[in-house]
């Protein structure tokens, strides 16, 4: 599979990755033999890039991972610390970071995390000079080989990369989300700073399975959290209402159908199309099981994608979706 770098550290990772929020909790329960068996099913395909936090499961998924890394060399893996408390300024310092990493790195099982990302802080921290004052101390002590910041908005990853030792910004970025293909991706892409994409799927609208009447498990946050009641509404379905993100994706699919290429589910061309965005570094699409990790690895193969496609999507989000999500975030 082919692989980007992050130019400020000089990292490689496969253009597709693997997130595992789902290998912790809030996508409905997943054993832990699963979640190994996704992990080695991707890793077998050439992913490279694994991406997890403290809150996923609470620990759950870097306990995994960490399992997983005893007999697999070689992976490059990023967590993200931030969310076990309250996310007010006064809670980012030094102590709590030290605090935070201690503890993903016996789940990790590892004495230097590869990169670590404050996990969507308010835009304060992301502002402050003693946020990374206290990261940098953590890279000089090797606690951490290198950072970044997990966004909400694009506003808050241009004052990120506005910092020299940001190597990594992570930002929801797909089809129905293009408002960082405005100004975010020429200034990472100037400054070295690689891009994390997430929620490439739109949480799984973009595959073209969902009808209105698709229910999800309690436990899911396209349950609990389809307004927002949890975390960021924009963490879910991209932000998009629901019934409008199905209608959108049901034309989408139809587009992939006409213009895709040959074989290529609607999921996988909605992954390339963010893997192929100028820019980019690595897109981190979740899976639940090996069928849908080797799916997504796959997309990474696909040709470039045909200028009518990439047109169509534009005319999509025009229609449909820039008017209720591209002021928001």
């Amino acid at each position: 599979m082919e692989s980007h770098t992050f130019g400020r550290i000089g990292r490689s990772a496969s253009v597709i990755g693997l997130g595992t929020w789902q290998l912790g909790a809030d996508w409905g329960e997943v054993s832990e033999s699963d979640a190994l068996a996704v992990l080695e099913a991707a890793v077998g395909d050439g992913v490279t890039f694994l991406d997890t936090a403290d809150v996923y499961g609470d620990g759950r998924s870097e306990q995994v991972i960490g399992r997983f890394l005893r007999s697999h060399d070689g992976i490059f893996v990023a967590t993200k610390m931030g969310r076990r408390v309250d996310q007010v300024p006064s809670n980012y310092t030094l102590p709590a970071f030290r605090s935070w990493l201690d503890r993903s790195r016996s789940n990790l099982g590892v004495d230097t995390i590869d990169l670590v990302q404050l996990h969507c802080p308010p835009s304060e921290t992301i502002e402050s000079a003693a946020t990374y004052d206290a990261l940098d101390t953590l890279v000089s002590e090797g606690v951490i080989a290198a950072y970044g910041v997990s966004v909400e908005t694009c506003d808050q990853a241009l004052a990120a990369i506005a910092r020299p030792n940001v190597a990594s910004i992570q930002i929801i970025l797909n089809a129905f989300r293009l408002k960082p293909l405005d100004r975010v991706l020429p200034a990472a892409a100037e400054a070295g700073v690689g891009i994390i994409a997430r929620v490439p799927l739109a949480s799984g609208l973009l595959s073209g399975r969902y009808s209105e009447s698709t229910t999800f498990a309690a436990d899911d946050h396209r349950t609990y959290n389809r307004h927002g009641e949890a975390f960021d509404v924009g963490e879910t379905f991209s932000g998009v209402d629901f019934a409008t993100g199905v209608k959108a994706a049901q034309e989408f699919a139809a587009l992939v159908s006409e213009h895709g290429p040959e074989g290529a589910t609607p999921a996988q061309v909605a992954l390339a199309w963010v893997a192929q965005q100028p820019g980019v570094t690595t897109v981190i699409p979740g899976a639940r099981n090996t069928s849908q990790a080797h799916a997504n690895s796959a997309a990474g193969s696909l040709p470039p994608l045909s200028d009518e496609l990439l047109s169509g999507v534009r005319q999509i989000y025009d229609t449909h979706l820039r008017e209720a999500v591209h002021s928001r975030w």
